[in-house]
């Protein structure tokens, strides 16, 4: 077997124990009191409920989060830096997109996203194998 098909397969069994395992998290998650499951799979709570105007994928978003894949990895975390990061709903992640406009300003909230609504089967780093099931604690602050 060449060097090439021992990466391959080594590729392909971390894509299936990732899936896997993300799959039996997000299952067990979903089963929480007080969890929304989206028809998408992707499953969030609300921490503390805002009360601030609703936002449109249109805006530009002023939110403190916290990222950790499912064994508790922080991969990036606003918080830890101790600033608030501004974005375009627009350019996140499809699982930013499809929870946050259903939420106001104000919110805090814990989503767990499937990796199709993340970053799919690309590796980005240690944290973030392909098909990932990330993890993200977000407080939504202001509209931009």
């Amino acid at each position: 077997m060449s060097v090439a098909d021992l990466l391959r397969k080594k590729r392909e069994q971390l894509e299936q124990k990732n899936k896997e395992e993300g799959q039996n998290f997000l299952s067990d998650y979903a089963k929480k009191e007080n969890v929304v499951l989206l028809p998408s799979g992707i499953a969030y709570e609300i921490l503390v409920n805002g009360e601030g105007v609703k936002i449109a994928l249109s805006d530009k978003i002023e939110c403190h989060y916290h990222g950790t894949n499912i064994h508790g990895e922080v991969f990036d975390s606003s918080v830890d830096r101790g600033t608030p990061a501004i974005f375009n709903l627009s350019k996140l992640i499809l699982a930013y997109q499809q929870v946050v406009p259903l939420l106001s300003i104000g919110t805090k909230f814990k989503m767990v996203t499937p990796p199709e609504y993340a970053y799919r089967d690309e590796h980005i780093s240690k944290t973030i194998g392909p098909y990932s099931t990330l993890i993200f604690e977000v407080e939504l602050l202001s509209v931009k």
